[in-house]
C-alpha cells in the first residue's frame, strides 16, 4: 500500500474488512449448503467470494485513506 508515511494508520478498518468479508463468505457457505454441489466446489465458491468482497473492500478503504490525506502532497497527473 502507497499511503503516507506521515498518516497515522488506523487499524480498525482493516479489521472491519475482515470481520464483513468472514461474515459474507459464512453466509455464503450457508447458502451453498442448501444446493446440491460438492464441497470443493462450495469452498471454491465461498473463497472466490471472500476474495472479491476483501479487494473491493481494501480498495476502497486505502483510497479513503488516500483521499483524506491532510500533509499536502502534490497531485500526479493521472494519481490523486
Amino acid at each position: 500500500m502507497n499511503l503516507c508515511p506521515k498518516c497515522d494508520r488506523p487499524l480498525w478498518p482493516f479489521a472491519m474488512i475482515l470481520t464483513i468479508t468472514s461474515v459474507i463468505a459464512f453466509l455464503t457457505w450457508l447458502i451453498l449448503g442448501l444446493s446440491a454441489i460438492e464441497p470443493w466446489q462450495r469452498l471454491l465458491v465461498t473463497l472466490i467470494a471472500f476474495i472479491a468482497v476483501g479487494a473491493t473492500l481494501l480498495h476502497y478503504v486505502v483510497s479513503c485513506l488516500r483521499r483524506h490525506c491532510r500533509h499536502g502532497h502534490p497531485i500526479v497527473q493521472g494519481r490523486s
